[in-house]
């Protein structure tokens, strides 16, 4: 993601506490301002980002980047999960100024 704001960090190992410090399986949630419009979660696996999965506010969109070549689908369907769990699934609505 590009101009990204790091809200928070999930520790992978304690999903419920977050980390002070990056741990090398964790779940960044980013917000995203500048070429598109919306939040998402970046996840790492071993220091290495494997798969962003962000929520496009304009376009209406939600969306999955794959960064390694080979994820098994039991870690797709985690990710996918962790989305869910930790984004709004409602697209923010912007109204039109006067």
């Amino acid at each position: 993601m590009h101009a990204t704001f790091h809200i928070q960090t999930r520790c992978a190992q304690y999903p419920n506490r977050t980390q002070m410090k990056e741990n090398k399986d964790r779940v960044i949630i980013a917000s995203d301002v500048n070429e598109r419009d919306g939040i998402g979660v970046e996840i790492y696996r071993n220091d290495e980002l494997i798969a962003e999965i962000f929520r496009d506010d304009t376009e209406k969109t939600r969306t999955i980047r794959i960064f390694k070549e080979n994820i098994s689908l039991e870690l797709m369907e985690e990710c996918i999960q962790t989305f869910k769990k930790e984004i709004s699934w409602d697209y923010i609505e912007y109204g039109e100024e006067n």
